[in-house]
């Protein structure tokens, strides 16, 4: 396993000085959300200030662009990084793609093959020399003239992971990526049971293997020296499964759970934005289930017993700030290390 950071800068110089913090503490990669910026300008500031770590999307909202777009941005990240990028890609919401970003917005498990599909074609014509001709239900790609043309790269295999949490994000998947994006709401349980299952069958569809799929997560941790400390991150982490579990669509991690109706009285809370009364209804028990919990130099055995087997690569869901408890994050990574090296 590996254990990743993410991104949580506004500054450019924010963004450099952590990218370099995560690359000599030892992270093997520097993921970016697509929250209040652009992922991809963000991460072409942290793989020019580093030289090892990989960099990555966690995830860019795949139908807030065209096809073409993210392809030039991927294949820039790829050539500035050399060879360490990785495009994380998710469909997002129907209200957000029509809404927020003004987008077309239908069938998403399907549009996003063909996005990706899409991708792929774009990325040879130019490594290849090929002629663009693509021809989908969504999109059709047939202009390429050598002026826009960046040409082949030494790092053309840019790798495609993508986010989901239902049965067909995960078979495509499957199908056609080389990671998948677990989203933070999950529990060791839902993994074995469902997301890996479901990948596996989608892989089995064109011949490749379970180990050809890399799996990442962000992951709820508990984590302080003293009973103190734990306990005011065990709040934080409450009252981020409180608002995760009003959510209809991660209904059925809780119910494999037996906390099916919990769903429905969050969700009416969340409705009437009652939202400091949530964290109370969730048990202690959920909280066990949902997040590893003790000290950071524990870090490493924990997550090893929890998911071996079950992920690649981990992150935490904390924020990774230089300057910050870096006598701390340092701790965990080596923790994390020894704990790997061990087995």
């Amino acid at each position: 396993m590996l254990l990743d950071a993410v991104l949580n800068q506004d500054e450019a110089q924010g963004v450099i000085e952590t990218a370099r913090a995560a690359e000599e503490m030892g992270f093997a990669c520097l993921w970016a959300p697509e929250t209040k910026h652009d992922p991809f300008v963000q991460l072409a500031l942290a793989a020019q200030a580093t030289r090892t770590i990989q960099v990555g999307t966690a995830i860019a909202v795949a139908f807030a662009r065209s096809p073409m777009h993210t392809a030039y941005v991927a294949w820039d990240l790829a050539r500035y990084s050399e060879g360490r990028f990785i495009l994380g890609l998710g469909t997002q919401i129907k209200p957000h793609i029509e809404r927020r970003f003004a987008m077309p917005w239908s069938e998403p498990a399907a549009r996003l093959r063909e996005y990706i599909q899409a991708l792929r074609h774009i990325w040879q014509v130019w490594q290849q020399g090929e002629r663009l001709n693509f021809r989908g239900r969504f999109y059709k790609l047939t202009l390429m003239s050598p002026f826009f043309n960046p040409g082949p790269i030494a790092h053309p295999d840019i790798p495609i992971y993508i986010a989901g949490v239902n049965r067909r994000l995960c078979e495509l998947a499957g199908e056609l990526c080389q990671g998948f994006h677990v989203h933070p709401f999950h529990t060791p349980r839902y993994l074995r049971e469902r997301i890996r299952p479901w990948v596996a069958a989608g892989a089995s569809k064109t011949g490749r293997q379970l180990a050809d799929i890399s799996f990442s997560a962000t992951v709820f941790a508990v984590l302080g020296d003293t009973e103190a400390e734990r306990a005011q991150a065990r709040r934080l982490v409450r009252e981020q499964l409180s608002f995760y579990a009003s959510t209809p669509s991660y209904r059925p991690v809780l119910e494999m759970h037996g906390w099916g109706d919990l769903s429905e009285r969050l969700g009416r809370l969340a409705i009437r934005q009652r939202w400091d009364e949530m964290p109370e209804l969730v048990p202690d028990e959920m909280v066990n289930t949902f997040a590893v919990q003790g000290s950071w130099d524990e870090l490493g055995p924990m997550l090893r017993d929890r998911y071996e087997g079950l992920l690649d690569r981990i992150t935490l869901y904390l924020p990774f700030v230089p300057g910050q408890q870096d006598d701390r994050w340092r701790r965990a990574v080596r923790s994390f290390r020894d704990a790997t090296i061990s087995r």
